[in-house]
This record gives C-alpha cells, sequence and structure tokens, in this order.
C-alpha cells in the first residue's frame, strides 16, 4: 500500500481516544484520509486529532455515547450534513464489566451489549445508505478472539463479539453487490492500559497461550484495518482476520 492509499476518503472511526482506535485513526490518517474521531466526549478525544493534525492529516473529533441510539443517529445526521458521505466505518468503540454469570447484573450485560454489539448495528445502519449510493464502501468491526472461543467471567463481553462477527458476516452478504465490503477483525491479547497493569505471573500466564509468545501492539490491528480498507482487499468480504499471534488458528 502506498502512503497515500486512502487519500479523499472519509473515515469514522469509533473509539478513537485510545488503544486499538487511536492506533487505528493515526494510521488511516496517514495513508491521507479524513478521520472523524468518536469517542464520548471531544476532550477525550482531542489527543488523537491534535496528533492526526500535527502530522498534517485532517481530523475531527465527535462526542458521542454509542450505547445510545438516538446519540448515533444524531450524530450520522450531522455527519452526513456536513460530509456528505463516510467512505471507512471502523466499529472499534467497546468496553467490558467482566463478572462470573451467577454473579453477573443486568446492567453489566446490557452495558456491554449496547457498546460492543448495537452500537456497530446503529452506526452501519445509517452509514451504509450513501455508500450504497456511491457503489463503495469499507466497513471494518474490531471484534475479538474472544467472540470465537469464549473466556470464563466474560459471558456479555464473547456474547457481544460474537453477534459482531455474525452481524458483519450478514452485512458482507446484503451489501457485497454494491462493492461495499465488510470484514471484522478478532485481536488476542493487545498490549494496551489494561494489560500493562496487569501483574507479571499474570502476563506471563497470557504469553503462554500465544505461539508467538509475545503480546501484540494497537499497530498490528491498525495494519490489518489499513489493508482491508484498501483497493488491495476489495475481493475479501465476510471474514474474520484474527491479529492474535496465532492463539486461536481454527
Amino acid at each position: 500500500m502506498g502512503e497515500r492509499e486512502h487519500s479523499g476518503k472519509i473515515a469514522l472511526v469509533t473509539g478513537a481516544s485510545r488503544g486499538i482506535g487511536r492506533a487505528i485513526a493515526l494510521r488511516l490518517a496517514r495513508e491521507g484520509a479524513k478521520i472523524l474521531c468518536a469517542s464520548r466526549s471531544l476532550a477525550s478525544s482531542a489527543s488523537t486529532v491534535e496528533a492526526i493534525r500535527a502530522g498534517g492529516g485532517e481530523a475531527e473529533p465527535l462526542a458521542v455515547d454509542v450505547s445510545q441510539s438516538v446519540a448515533v443517529q444524531l450524530a450520522c445526521e450531522e455527519i452526513l450534513g456536513r460530509q456528505g458521505r463516510v467512505d471507512i466505518l471502523v466499529n472499534c468503540a467497546g468496553i467490558n464489566r467482566d463478572n462470573l454469570l451467577l454473579r453477573m447484573r443486568d446492567e453489566e450485560w446490557d452495558a456491554v451489549v449496547a457498546t460492543d454489539l448495537s452500537s456497530c448495528f446503529h452506526w452501519t445502519r445509517h452509514l451504509c445508505r450513501p455508500m450504497v449510493r456511491n457503489r463503495w464502501g469499507r466497513i471494518i468491526t474490531i471484534a475479538s478472539v474472544i467472540g470465537l472461543v469464549g473466556n470464563g467471567g466474560q459471558a456479555n463481553y464473547a456474547a457481544a463479539k460474537a453477534g459482531a462477527i455474525a452481524f458483519t458476516k450478514s452485512v458482507a452478504r446484503e451489501l457485497a453487490s454494491r462493492n461495499i465490503t465488510a470484514n471484522a477483525i478478532a485481536p488476542g491479547f493487545i498490549e494496551t492500559d489494561m494489560t500493562a497493569a496487569l501483574p507479571e505471573a499474570i502476563r506471563e500466564k497470557i504469553r503462554s497461550q500465544i505461539p508467538m509468545d509475545t503480546l501484540g501492539s494497537p499497530e498490528d490491528v491498525a495494519h490489518a484495518v489499513a489493508f482491508l480498507a484498501s483497493e488491495q482487499a476489495r475481493y475479501i468480504t465476510g471474514h474474520v482476520l484474527n491479529v492474535d499471534g496465532g492463539m486461536v488458528m481454527a
């Protein structure tokens, strides 16, 4: 891919304030896309926007509570009113509220499903319309290997991510004839603020599950997003790309 692979494209990245979402926003910006950085508040995405602008790119912050369908609808109306379209949608916003099934509260289940799964539906439903008219689009959803294999204490997170994968495959079938691809990326254990805070004994246990014996970086996921958003990936849709160091090979 060239340095300006996505020049002229408009990309919306949810969860762009930190971690994987921030890395994705920075990578697409380096390749020429104008980035709409969606996060819970304007302040939270400010550093990502500033970093993109400092590098000569274009970026705008967008404050949206992605767990609220009305908030997403209003944001999409505003975006389409100003920009006219979004070419690349990256559904990256996510939370976890871990608990054992017998102790999991309704609000822990609902919060994760609303943020990690329902938000994908709301953003995609509204933003795919101009993609259909323009006969071009890329929809990329950040799932998780947990959505493929499950994990104790994460029934809500696993269900949401598995749902996001199934949602992606259905969207891919519906929109393929309009030259729109929909793919999911399933990261494994990635170096983030959360994993950095884990005790070394836990980190060693995690690494023991990874054939490459190391955690991934947010940039590893961003590279995969940049590829799936490119013309080189035009014939790939309905696919789940694991970025996990070999953790899940089935």
